[in-house]
């Protein structure tokens, strides 16, 4: 049989890192190994009981049919009042999109607005699907390496250096995957006042992790610390992360209008509309009860606060405590050069990241995953006595290395 030509945009980027690394650890338990994976990126609480209920409502009562592209009126009112409450901005009804998910919206904008030649400045360290998404979509990723000394967050002067003619959009993410870091009010400030120099730069801001929060201060949106560069940012949330519906695959987005007939037109020809179950729910969520967010960020900290101590406390590792959204990125730099017991030498944060999982079955993602190197993730989002047996076996394989 001859194979059917794959075109390039599929051919020119890589299966989503995180994907695999998950897939690998499931496929290694299933092979009964003792694996503590701490690569999911997503909520180990269940949705909360009144976002269930109000899903049941919406098959027992009937509501199953396609809605509008951009959802159900009462969700695209739902959303609007969040972004007021959240960012003070108001939002018409048709500058409202709704996806599967936040990841499809990013996408779709993507989608709708890039082509070759075009220009997308991404900070690392990123969530791993921005250059790809970038890629598929006829663009050119422009990856700007923010170290962490400077908090893992862009300064002025490095956004200024990034944009060119040729620029179309700049990715935001904060608190984001994987450091959890936020931008102060000033850190926004002054990025805004680079934007304002540059009319043709667009800023799309996903602020799917923006109710995680360990501190007094809330994370900043850029069209809240400065209403001009409303029509120009492009605010992508989504209840996944903040309500634990990772599975009820509703994402959704503000901006301007054009583009968000733009993104409905695509999502006409591509999947019609989100679940209409989910859309329901995702009412509830947004509506209802609130009490839920505080109890699981508050959880969140605590395991923070844990694995940070138990990191820090092994030599070859330095871990800073994260702002929001659930994970640590760590470096693991001390342990760049020795040797492991079997004389393999430990080059990158990739080869450290193998060498967890093979030795002591701890599944991590390795920094260069995130486009900065050498660090590695760690999700939260899981028990304490999985952190703290990760950290164990962890320390374990690091003092078996040799100089």
């Amino acid at each position: 049989m001859n194979d059917l030509p794959i075109a390039s945009r599929v051919t020119r980027i890589k299966p989503s890192p995180s994907t695999v690394a998950s897939a690998r650890a499931r496929d290694l338990k299933a092979m009964g190994r003792d694996i503590v994976d701490l690569t999911v990126g997503e909520p180990d609480f269940d949705t909360p009981d009144n976002i269930k209920l109000a899903g049941i409502r919406a098959i027992t009562s009937g509501q199953t049919k396609y809605t509008a592209v951009n959802g159900i009126p009462a969700l695209r009112s739902a959303i609007r009042a969040k972004f007021k409450q959240r960012l003070g901005i108001d939002y018409a009804d048709g500058q409202i999109a709704l996806g599967g998910g936040a990841k499809q919206i990013i996408f779709l904008a993507l989608m709708a607005t890039i082509e070759g030649g075009a220009e997308v400045i991404i900070p690392a360290p990123y969530w791993v699907s921005y250059p790809d998404m970038v890629l598929a979509n006829d663009g050119t990723p422009v990856i700007v390496p923010c170290s962490a000394e400077d908090g893992f967050k862009l300064r002025p002067e490095m956004l200024e250096g990034a944009i060119t003619a040729n620029t179309r959009w700049l990715i935001l993410n904060a608190p984001g995957n994987p450091t959890g870091a936020i931008y102060s009010a000033g850190e926004v400030r002054a990025l805004a006042d680079v934007l304002l120099r540059h009319p043709q730069v667009h800023v799309l801001s996903d602020e799917i992790y923006d109710e995680i929060v360990f501190g007094d201060d809330a994370a900043l949106s850029l069209v809240h610390v400065e209403p001009k560069l409303k029509d120009r940012v492009f605010v992508v949330n989504g209840v996944s992360k903040t309500y634990a519906m990772t599975g009820w695959r509703i994402g959704y987005g503000a901006g301007n209008s054009s583009l968000i007939a733009a993104i409905n037109k695509l999502q006409s020809q591509m999947s019609s509309c989100p679940s209409s179950i989910s859309q329901v729910a995702t009412v509830e969520a947004l509506t209802g009860d609130q009490a839920a967010i505080a109890a699981m960020c508050a959880v969140y900290k605590r395991r923070r606060d844990l694995a940070v101590s138990l990191l820090n406390a092994i030599p070859e590792i330095s871990c800073a405590p994260s702002d929001g959204a659930f994970y640590l990125f760590c470096s693991c730099a001390g342990v760049i050069g020795r040797t492991t017991p079997s004389g393999d030498v430990l080059n990158t944060g990739l080869d450290f990241a193998l060498y967890l999982l093979e030795s002591v079955g701890v599944a991590v993602m390795h920094g260069g995953a995130y486009g900065l190197s050498p660090f590695f993730r760690i999700s939260i989002a899981t028990s304490d006595d999985v952190l703290e047996e990760a950290c164990v076996r962890i320390a374990r394989a690091c003092e078996t290395l040799t100089a």
